[in-house]
């Protein structure tokens, strides 16, 4: 069985764990925990980065320091992960969803400003397969309506727009480091603070609400709660599990890319003879091969190739259900507009297994099994 996904693995998470281990210092903030934010901070730009136990909880880091409060409206597209949302439903905001674009899957930028009312407080743009949203336009509207903008980079880590990292354009930023991610730590995230001024408040609400950071560095005596909070900190065992992929991420990130080639060399005679689309790249865009998915014609057909694939031992995977569709969409929020392609496109795409270790061979034979499935 070929799966969709394996964890990256490097050969030497263990003996970095190991090292954690040895250390004395497993908990939150440890030797590899500054590592991984050191080095991101090196590979973004950004003002300061907090490794995070999830991509979620540095979701909620950056509702927190938006200031999120009941009453608020936060522009997002539905097409994503229920996290995107969360974070500021829990703040008691109103999740206000606008349609993606057909060809990236980002939200249309297009179709922001209308959604903006007297009631907005950010705009959330997600990355949709590392490929970037329009960020130049996103931001001119966020500049013009003062709002804050939060970057969902959580598949977007050594991916870029315009050549400036995924994650650096917002007041905040969001990796994750999920299994399913191009570096993992099983779970696992990062903040991305774009201004200092942000920097000592996201600190207290990550160590439960105290200033131990500033303890730690020596710039006090003792730490004292300060505010409301909690731990969002990873162990360092994790962390050092991550850094030994970080070392190797030009590496992971270019094979990763091999394989994405690959795959559309391959199927580009399928997408020529209109029986399957491919995506789409903007040329200002540069992605990290997070991806590889087709649309098929329609849902119909999509289960059809799913359990097609199957019985050639490869699982394939449909991605998110759009949020506004579900329960506590309904419930917590609201579609601005009309659902032109959230939900058309969703139901007809289709992702094909992408991981460090799939192999050039793996790739031909999936490839192979969907040509054969439409010829």
């Amino acid at each position: 069985m070929i799966n969709f996904n394996v964890p990256p693995f490097t050969g030497k998470e263990f003996e970095y764990m190991k090292q954690a281990v040895e250390n004395q210092k497993i908990c939150g903030d440890g030797p590899f925990t500054r590592k991984c934010s050191e080095w991101i901070e090196r590979q973004t730009g950004t003002a300061r980065c907090l490794l995070t136990t999830s991509c979620t909880h540095a979701t909620e880091l950056a509702a927190l320091l938006a200031e999120i409060k009941p009453g608020d409206e936060v522009i997002m597209p539905s097409y994503t992960f229920v996290s995107t949302a969360d974070a500021f439903v829990l703040r008691g905001a109103t999740a206000v969803f606008v349609d993606i674009r057909p060809d990236t899957m980002n939200m249309d930028e297009r179709l922001i400003e209308d959604a903006v009312t007297e009631h907005t407080r950010a705009i959330v743009p997600v990355h949709y397969a590392g490929v970037g949203c329009e960020m130049d336009a996103i931001m001119d509207i966020a500049r013009r309506h003062n709002l804050m903008v939060v970057e969902d980079a959580a598949q977007g880590i050594m991916a870029s727009y315009k050549g400036r990292p995924l994650g650096t354009f917002g007041d905040f930023g969001c990796f994750s480091f999920h299994e399913t991610k191009n570096f993992s730590m099983g779970e696992g995230g990062a903040l991305l603070i774009r201004d200092e001024q942000y920097i000592e408040a996201a600190e207290i609400y990550r160590e439960k609400g105290t200033d131990r950071s500033k303890y730690y560095r020596g710039q006090v005596d003792k730490y004292r709660w300060q505010n409301y909070g909690s731990s969002y900190l990873p162990s360092d065992m994790n962390a050092a599990y991550l850094y030994a992929q970080l070392e190797q991420a030009e590496e992971i990130t270019q094979a990763r890319l091999n394989r994405w080639k690959q795959y559309q060399e391959l199927l580009s005679p399928l997408a020529e003879a209109g029986k399957i689309e491919l995506p789409y790249v903007p040329e200002h865009c540069e992605h990290n091969g997070h991806m590889f998915y087709i649309k098929t014609k329609d849902m119909e057909e999509r289960t059809r190739l799913i359990n097609f694939l199957a019985e050639k031992d490869i699982l394939a995977v449909f991605h998110y259900v759009p949020l506004h569709s579900a329960p506590a969409g309904m419930k917590f929020g609201r579609f601005h507009g009309e659902d032109k392609y959230t939900t058309k496109e969703s139901d007809r795409l289709l992702r094909l297994p992408m991981f460090y270790t799939l192999t050039a061979d793996e790739t031909e034979y999936i490839a192979e099994q969907v040509k054969d499935f439409y010829c």
